[in-house]
């Protein structure tokens, strides 16, 4: 917090409407990770490796995921959960397939999530990309991230969720495992093109 104070734009948490539980907006709680004019500048909602609007310490705090810590309020206010499909923005929501969109939210979005694992390398992707990243977001990865989030539905339990908090540390530490395959099986196969 310190830290944040003292470089970039000298502030420290960042709020942002995203969709939760039954569809319903909340402002989520993040640590300042970008620029405060991010949304309006090129890239917009998406996030690429080495992006110019990071701030001094934004990349660190993005890599080691210590920039959703204050999401704990957000789980505290009973917005969120641990585990749950991660709350979106609209224009990251709409991309989804309808009738992902019908239930992805039919329980709380979590700190983190099966799509969050799998899509550790999300930002490499985008930043890899020769398409428009609003276009290759919207039909490459929302569709399996969508999956992904009703495979947690159909899969939830205490053990699932277990799994999920441990994995999440693991991919920080080891992001290129593919550790979450081998647990579990029966995920929804990853497309080609995100291979």
């Amino acid at each position: 917090m310190i830290g944040l104070l003292l470089t970039g734009e000298h502030y420290i948490f960042y709020f942002q409407e995203r969709i939760g539980l039954k569809n319903r907006k909340f402002m989520m709680w993040k640590f300042a990770t970008m620029l405060k004019a991010s949304p309006s500048l090129p890239g917009g909602l998406y996030t690429t490796r080495k992006d110019p609007r990071l701030m001094p310490l934004g990349g660190f705090l993005r890599k080691t995921k210590i920039n959703e810590i204050p999401q704990l309020v957000n789980i505290l206010k009973g917005d969120m959960s641990i585990v749950g499909p991660r709350p979106l923005v609209d224009k990251t929501f709409e991309p989804y397939p309808d009738h992902v969109k019908a239930r992805v939210y039919d329980v709380r979005p979590g700190l983190t999530g099966i799509g969050s694992i799998v899509f550790r390398d999300e930002e490499k992707l985008l930043s890899e990309t020769k398409l428009d990243k609003a276009e290759y977001y919207a039909n490459y990865i929302s569709p399996y991230k969508g999956e992904l989030e009703l495979w947690y539905q159909s899969h939830q339990s205490f053990r699932t969720d277990c799994l999920i908090v441990f994995l999440t540390v693991w991919v920080v530490i080891f992001p290129q495992s593919k550790l979450v395959y081998r647990l579990f099986r029966d995920l929804p196969s990853r497309p080609d093109h995100l291979k």
